[in-house]
């Protein structure tokens, strides 16, 4: 599962599109928590200026 895993993610990496996805899906700031509906996860936090890396895909894992 750990290689399918890291394949996947290296392939986002490669295709540019670990910050971009083709339709609207929420990001959150790792930061400071702040969401983001859309197909792209803002250059920058508008709440606490972290850059774009600091987000991520919303994934509700409970």
């Amino acid at each position: 599962q750990h290689e399918r895993r890291y394949l996947g993610l290296l392939k986002n990496v490669e295709a540019g599109t670990v910050f971009k996805k083709d339709q609207p899906v929420v990001w959150r700031c790792r930061n400071c928590g702040y969401v983001h509906t859309g197909p792209e996860a803002p250059q920058e936090c508008p709440a606490c200026a972290h850059p774009q890396a600091h987000f991520e895909l919303l994934a509700e894992n409970w």
